[in-house]
C-alpha cells in the first residue's frame, strides 16, 4: 500500500494529448501500462537524466494521466488508465494500442 499518493484531476483533452505528444513521456506511459502496477521511477526511462525524467513525470501527473506514490520509501509512478478512460472513453487505450512498448 502506498505511504503517500498525489492524484490530480484528469486534465482537459488538450492537456492529456499534449502530455502524451512527447516521445519520452509516451514511452514512460507505455512502460507503466505494461507493468500494470505502481512502478519505480527508474524503470520508466533510459536515455534521459533524472531531472529530465522528473520534469516529464510532472507533466504527466499534472495532466492527470499518472499518479505518484511513495512505497517503502521509493517513488513510484502509475498510469491512471481507468480514470482517463472514464473522462475520455477510448482515447488513452487507442493511443496505447497504436504504439506498443519497446
Amino acid at each position: 500500500m502506498a505511504e503517500t499518493e498525489e492524484r490530480a484531476a484528469v486534465g482537459s483533452l488538450q492537456e492529456v494529448l499534449a502530455a502524451l505528444s512527447d516521445p519520452v513521456r509516451l514511452e514512460m506511459v507505455q512502460r507503466m501500462y505494461a507493468e500494470g502496477a505502481p512502478t519505480p521511477c527508474a524503470q520508466l526511462y533510459d536515455d534521459v537524466s533524472k531531472s529530465t525524467a522528473s520534469h516529464h513525470f510532472k507533466i504527466l501527473r499534472e495532466a492527470g494521466v499518472t499518479t505518484r506514490s511513495v512505497i517503502g520509501g521509493q517513488t513510484h509512478q502509475e498510469l491512471r488508465l481507468a480514470d482517463v478512460e472514464a473522462v475520455y472513453p477510448g482515447v488513452l487505450s487507442s493511443i496505447l494500442a497504436a504504439r506498443p512498448a519497446r
